[in-house]
């Protein structure tokens, strides 16, 4: 074989490597966003229960082929405090399984034999997938064509490297370098700085079965390679884990450690079984006699199941060792502002970064309810005591607002969103400064009160009377406005409505009130034009309330 076609052989593996790459970004965009109520669901239910992390983390991975994906939101969420280290862990356990999907579909597509192998017979569905994503007029089936179209590039890109991998077999020169690569923990190191590079373990796995295939190395170079691989895997963890906060880099850490247990433990075991002549490739070989591709393909799911097995009773003891290894950090008065639910590693899983938007936007409102709250007891009692703590909070809505739409703009352009998904982000501007909005009329109302105390006045005792009860009104409407944006609740809705029209009726009596006192001397005209103040306030919080409620209509 002269330099020429080293050279494009070479390029053909560069090729099927983009191709696999791209497919299986298609994939996973696309079955993120055909999936995205049910892995939402699916990732709301983690608990301390091990076996159910392992679950979520399992079928998470399979649904959305990206392990990578997986680890990244599971590290978003453990920064965002919504589930434990504990909780985390387990839920990786299981992402290590479901990735092996992966490997398990490409060894399926390199059967064939004398006739039209299943690798052609995949690859077929992308011009099919293409075919609906380019004519289909609904969003579902345009959803279904980029997943076939997915599916079927991800054997295009395997027909390519198989093919690149052939060539490299007819050189004599290169099948005697590569067998004399025995050392098996230069096999793994060469395996996980490979990943490392490219960032996808289900490549690295996928080019070691076409060169086991192939015959260019044998099955125990194929496992040590694919082992490897699982090391390599936990850069992406690790890179977002670096940029977030304390557990986040703990839950990294706890990833890295885990693939690394597994490797250290295998490779111990290989040399226990090496010294009775056993090796892995042998008894899987057994196993799976004439079907090398299976033979790398389940000891890729046997090594990764028994990795969790092992590890899973030792999750305490792991997370109590990366807490010593990373210990917590105090946060500097500086830095005291943050989203809480959400940070830019979820944009990597769009649907779930939508659920986290929402729950972010009602960690907002609550804010504005407690600043609401001070102000209307200012307002009564002309007790200021709370009002450091108001300014900090109206200094962290105004924070939340800015960084939260910052995101979901950028949110807004990521593929994998359903039409629904969408919808709702087309909404939440308008959410987020709704919730502003009452922040700030909260904070009128301060300034109303900041007057009378200046001018040494205060409002008539009936006058603070029908300020409670506004206050109450609104509480009412509060919870059943959130009630209906949480949950879609109409119902809930239904009975916002009616406490906000009482809120209207309310806030005319008021005026009606404050006139009456007026009349009789109760109250001087300039803590009258307060308390009217005070009650248009009150009655636009109570509008921006039902404008967060009927939001729901429009998706």
């Amino acid at each position: 074989m002269d330099l020429t076609a080293i050279i494009t052989s070479l390029l053909t593996l560069l090729s099927g490597i983009g191709v696999f790459l791209i497919a299986c970004q298609m994939m996973s965009s696309n079955l993120e966003a055909g999936s995205s109520e049910r892995l939402k669901k699916l990732f709301s239910k983690a608990s301390d229960n091990k076996f159910l992390g392992v679950g979520i983390g399992a079928l998470g991975t399979a649904a959305i082929q990206s392990s990578g994906a997986t680890t990244v939101m599971t590290i978003g969420f453990v920064n965002a405090g919504i589930i434990s280290l504990a909780q985390a862990a387990t839920i990786i356990y299981g992402a290590n399984i479901g990735t092996t999907v992966t490997a398990q579909i490409v060894a399926l597509g390199m059967f064939g034999g004398n006739s039209v192998s299943t690798s052609v017979i995949f690859s077929a569905f992308a011009g099919l997938g293409a075919f609906m994503s380019i004519f289909a007029k609904r969003s579902s089936y345009k959803i279904i064509g980029g997943i076939l179209a997915g599916f079927g590039l991800l054997f295009v890109g395997l027909e390519l490297m198989s093919g690149s991998m052939k060539a490299f077999a007819a050189l004599d020169a290169v099948k005697t370098f590569l067998a004399g690569i025995g050392n098996p923990l230069l096999l793994v190191l060469i395996g996980a700085l490979f990943t490392a590079i490219i960032q996808s373990s289900s490549v690295m796995t996928s080019i070691a079965l076409a060169m086991v295939v192939t015959g260019l190395i044998g099955i125990d170079q194929g496992i040590f390679l694919t082992m490897g691989s699982n090391i390599g895997s936990c850069v992406v963890a690790v890179i977002a884990g670096i940029t977030s906060g304390t557990n986040a880099k703990r839950t990294a850490l706890i990833h890295l450690l885990f693939n690394c247990s597994g490797v250290v433990l295998f490779m111990l075991a290989a040399m226990c079984l090496g010294w009775f002549g056993i090796s892995y490739g042998s008894t899987f070989e057994r196993l799976f006699p004439s079907a090398p591709q299976m033979q790398l393909a389940m000891f890729h799911t046997f090594f990764n199941t028994v990795t969790v097995a092992i590890m899973l009773p030792l999750t305490g003891a792991l997370v109590n060792i990366v807490k010593r290894m990373i210990p917590e950090k105090h946060v500097p008065e500086s830095s005291e502002f943050s989203l809480q639910y959400v940070n830019d590693n979820m944009l990597r899983t769009p649907p779930i970064a939508v659920s986290q938007v929402k729950r972010e936007i009602m960690r907002m409102a609550d804010i504005a309810l407690e600043n609401m709250d001070r102000s209307l007891d200012m307002a009564v009692h002309l007790d200021f005591s709370q009002k450091t703590e108001f300014d900090r909070q109206e200094k962290q809505l105004n924070f939340i607002n800015r960084e939260l739409i910052s995101f979901v703009v950028r949110l807004s352009g990521k593929s994998g969103l359903g039409e629904k998904d969408q919808a709702y982000l087309s909404s939440t501007y308008k959410n987020i400064r709704d919730v502003e909005r009452i922040g700030d009329y909260a904070e009128n109302i301060v300034e109303y009160a900041t007057v009378l105390a200046d001018s040494s006045q205060q409002f008539s005792d009936e006058a603070k009377h029908e300020i409670s009860q506004l206050k109450e009104l609104l509480h009412q409407l509060y919870e059943d406005a959130m009630t209906a944006y949480q949950d879609k609740d109409f119902e809930a809705l239904a009975r916002a409505n009616v406490i906000e029209e009482k809120i209207d009726d309310f806030t005319h009596t008021m005026e009606e009130g404050h006139i009456t006192r007026m009349e009789k001397g109760i109250c001087t005209p300039s803590v009258g034009a307060q308390y009217l103040e005070l009650s248009s306030n009150a009655e636009r919080m109570a509008d921006h309330m039902i404008n967060i409620a009927k939001s729901i209509r429009s998706y």
